[in-house]
């Protein structure tokens, strides 16, 4: 009974941490398309709104990891910081910052659907990195998932050209930056959680993105007198996005990556529901069909994923067994001619 009473609580736990992820990304999401939209809240400025979150994030990332001691810091020279931090802290700030403008020009539905290209992305990156093999079955299945999509944007009602463009460039470098984590970062023993990884990547990105920002929305943030900061918007929205990271930690912490893949399905069509039936977003059958293929196709390719990483685990625990019993083998073996040199004295 005790058992059966664990096993319902770790269950519930761990569905209770999916519902707060799919809630956090969900209010992110639309709080930032809130903040950024001129029919909304219109504040256009995306990189102010994304170096305030960075901001955000590597203070309460610092108090957490050197203040209060909850996250060990990972051991890190100076050159590695430089060679393989600074690298992925440049694409992170790419990638949030030509993500939030999208939103400006598309809708919270549509957006979702081009992410579903990220798993394309991240698999075109990697063979050319020579990170993944080439294999032909996978890249037909990564087809299918461009199709879907290049249906789901021929059906879309507000098709904007800069927007689309503007969130394939952060896909693009959002899914550089994944695969150079892998590289740079994993390839060599370490491994960030959500809460260490802002607590290196942030700052570097928030000074990457101070570039663009003196260039492009500084000049027009001092034209408009007329803005004065609100704390409650962008404290709340800031918070939201820092709990988000919290949020992903819990969950990859406490579940599967299956789950993790579930739930953001879950989430992508919650805000397609949401843009539609409250926002008022045009949601149309063609974007519908579209997206449904790209989403069987991701289902499938996420799939294929877990079985590949679920035999390596079987092979390697088969290896591991082997050696054990190899070991035992001798040790038997030493014991039985010790013992045959004993009788023979």
């Amino acid at each position: 009974m005790g058992l059966s009473e664990g096993v319902v609580k770790k269950v519930l736990l761990s569905y209770t941490y999916v519902a707060i992820w799919i809630f956090l990304s969900f209010t992110v999401i639309v709080y930032n398309k809130y903040i950024l939209d001129h029919k909304m809240y219109n504040w256009p400025f995306p990189i102010s709104l994304t170096m305030i979150h960075m901001g955000f994030c590597s203070s309460l990332a610092y108090l957490l990891v050197r203040v209060f001691k909850l996250v060990e810091p990972v051991s890190m020279s100076r050159d590695l910081y430089l060679k393989s931090v600074v690298p992925i802290g440049a694409l992170y700030a790419l990638s949030l910052w030509f993500s939030n403008s999208a939103y400006i020009f598309l809708s919270v539905s549509f957006i979702q659907m081009l992410k579903a290209l990220m798993p394309v992305a991240v698999y075109s990156i990697g063979v050319v990195f020579k990170k993944d093999p080439f294999k032909s079955d996978t890249m037909l299945n990564l087809v299918s998932i461009s199709v879907g999509v290049a249906i789901a944007a021929y059906g879309e009602a507000k098709f904007n050209t800069w927007g689309v463009a503007l969130q394939l460039l952060a896909v693009a470098f959002e899914a550089t930056r994944l695969v150079l984590i892998q590289i740079l970062l994993n390839a060599k023993g370490i491994s960030l959680n959500p809460i260490t990884s802002l607590y290196y990547v942030a700052p570097c990105c928030f000074v990457f993105l101070c570039v663009p920002w003196v260039i492009v929305e500084l000049p027009v943030l001092r034209e408009s007198s007329s803005f004065h900061f609100d704390f409650v918007i962008f404290g709340t929205n800031s918070v939201c996005a820092f709990a988000l990271n919290l949020a992903v930690f819990l969950l990859v912490g406490k579940t599967s990556a299956l789950t993790m893949n579930v739930a953001g399905v879950v989430k992508d069509w919650l805000l397609i529901a949401f843009s539609w039936s409250v926002i008022k977003d045009t949601v149309t059958p063609v974007n519908l069909i579209g997206y449904l293929i790209a989403f069987l196709g991701v289902a499938y390719y996420n799939h294929a994923k877990l079985q590949a990483l679920k035999a390596l685990e079987a092979q390697r625990k088969s290896q591991q067994d082997n050696l054990e019993a190899g070991r035992l083998l001798e040790e038997r073996d030493g014991e039985g001619t010790g013992k045959k040199n004993e009788t023979q004295d």
